[in-house]
């Protein structure tokens, strides 16, 4: 099957249901498949180049399940032909990084985001590690690399460097805050990128934000030169602090603030 796969990270990433969301935090969260597909769709219009999805099961849990995650990028696929569809081996402290790995492997996704401290919790990179990347940049999948502090990009420079991966121009995505409470602050974005300079890195980077911080965090970002993943993964949260009726007004909205084309 042919995947939409462009040459830059999009401006605009949409992230609309995550792991935890669930629909006693927001009727619009996607759990479905085809809730999943028809978000996209209507993200997609408003100006989301990707999308970055989770499966959930019968109880609304994440999975990592190689076969509903075919299926959907089958039929997102056949809605969303010009998508950049991104996938997730997210842990959640449910999934040891072999599962990690056969995952990726069974699915052979057109993206995938891997966070680099899951995969590698020991932070020395194994033999099956490097395999794993350098199998992703084979099949031409797109990997964004997720840190979520900024000394996550030591471990990348060391993975990129041992899977014989070009240092221009990887995709990452810089997680400032947590679901749990940890603030989300715009001052932690130069941190990472002082870090990309130090391990020379020309990174096609992206951040991701929480709840009420959300906006000053993505602003501050653009005005650096980065990118942004935003939905309901991360906020339900507006810039004015109201509730987002859906991710598409999201998305809307957000782009119209920061004036991205």
């Amino acid at each position: 099957m042919q995947f939409f796969q462009p040459k830059e990270l999009p401006k605009i990433m949409v992230a609309p249901n995550g792991v935890r969301p669930m629909k006693k935090d927001h009727p619009k969260v996607p759990i479905t498949i085809e809730e999943i597909v028809n978000t996209a769709k209507l993200c997609f219009r408003e100006g989301a180049g990707a999308i970055h999805f989770h499966i959930r099961d019968k109880d609304s849990q994440h999975i990592l399940s190689a076969n509903e995650c075919s299926d959907a990028l089958l039929k997102l696929n056949n809605e969303v032909p010009n998508m950049h569809l991104q996938i997730t081996t997210e842990a959640v402290g449910r999934y040891s990084p072999e599962e990690m790995r056969k995952y990726a492997y069974d699915v052979s996704p057109p993206g995938i985001s891997i966070a680099i401290r899951e995969l590698i919790p020991s932070r020395v990179a194994k033999k099956e590690d490097i395999e794993l990347y350098k199998y992703l940049l084979n099949q031409n999948t797109k990997v964004q690399h997720i840190c979520h502090e900024p000394e996550d990009i030591d471990l990348l420079s060391d993975v990129l460097d041992q899977s014989s991966i070009n240092k221009d121009r990887p995709w990452c995505l810089f997680v400032i805050g947590h679901y749990t409470g940890k603030i989300s602050d715009p001052k932690k974005i130069p941190l990472y990128l002082e870090r990309l300079e130090k391990n020379k890195i020309n990174a096609d980077w992206a951040i991701c934000a929480f709840e009420k911080e959300e906006f000053i965090c993505l602003k501050e970002a653009v005005n650096l030169g980065g990118k942004i993943r935003i939905g309901f993964e991360n906020s339900l949260f507006l810039p004015s602090g109201e509730i987002a009726s859906d991710n598409e007004t999201k998305i809307k909205i957000i782009k119209e603030e920061l004036k991205l084309d």
